[in-house]
């Protein structure tokens, strides 16, 4: 069993590094848990979209 973890600034650039690597590696996966986080830097809101798959 392996785990990979994807971090990004945008959701659309999380979903584009996920779809690369199932196209890329064809993993058996076992599940998936996402997470956004969100925090405040100066004025501006900083989101970060994150997950990480179990696979085989």
């Amino acid at each position: 069993m392996k785990v990979k973890v994807f971090d990004e600034g945008h959701e659309k650039d999380l979903e584009s590094a996920i779809n690369s690597f199932i196209a890329e590696e064809n993993p058996e996966i076992i599940d998936i848990h996402y997470a956004v986080s969100v925090s405040i830097f100066s004025e501006e809101q900083v989101y970060c979209f994150s997950a990480l798959i179990v696979y085989r």
